[in-house]
């Protein structure tokens, strides 16, 4: 089944470099389709303009639209992970060459924002018991990278 919303990400000129960095960190990934650009447009004839691709499964286009957009913090692609090798993994591969955020964020090489978090947190967080969900909120405020044996201490109490 064909996915109905695909989401866009536009680059200055970096798609096809983009694409096949997400695609070595994402297992089950595959490039689908590549456009260029015709003669009389924006941008130089038979430059990518386009690169469909699938990271694990979901669809995205990476676009050469130019310099005009940037990413910001406002849009971001969560990657949730079953351990810490995983955390771990993600983290390091996503932030190579980009930056360090709070609370499981970071900010890839390409400008674009990830959250690379454990699925335990959101359990954690969203405890019914106010006083655990507190104690894992507040460590994971503290963390860059989410620890999960330190938010469990933290949780634990």
């Amino acid at each position: 089944m064909q996915q109905k919303i695909t989401p866009c990400l536009w680059f200055d000129n970096e798609a096809e470099e983009a694409a096949q960095h997400y695609l070595s960190i994402f297992e089950n990934s595959r490039v689908l389709r590549t456009s260029r650009y015709p003669e009389g447009t924006p941008q130089p004839a038979g430059t990518v303009m386009t690169v469909e691709f699938e990271l694990d499964g979901r669809q995205f286009i990476a676009l050469n639209g130019g310099p005009q957009f940037r990413f910001n913090e406002a849009v971001s692609l969560s990657v949730v992970c079953e351990d810490q090798e995983e955390v771990d993994y993600y983290w390091s591969r996503l932030c190579e060459g980009g930056e360090e955020g709070p609370c499981g964020w970071l900010k890839d090489k390409y400008g674009l924002s990830w959250q690379v978090s454990p699925r335990v947190l959101d359990e954690m967080v969203t405890d019914p018991d106010p006083e655990k969900a507190k104690r894992a909120t507040e460590a994971m405020m503290r963390m860059k990278k989410i620890d999960i044996a330190e938010l469990r201490r933290a949780y634990d109490g």
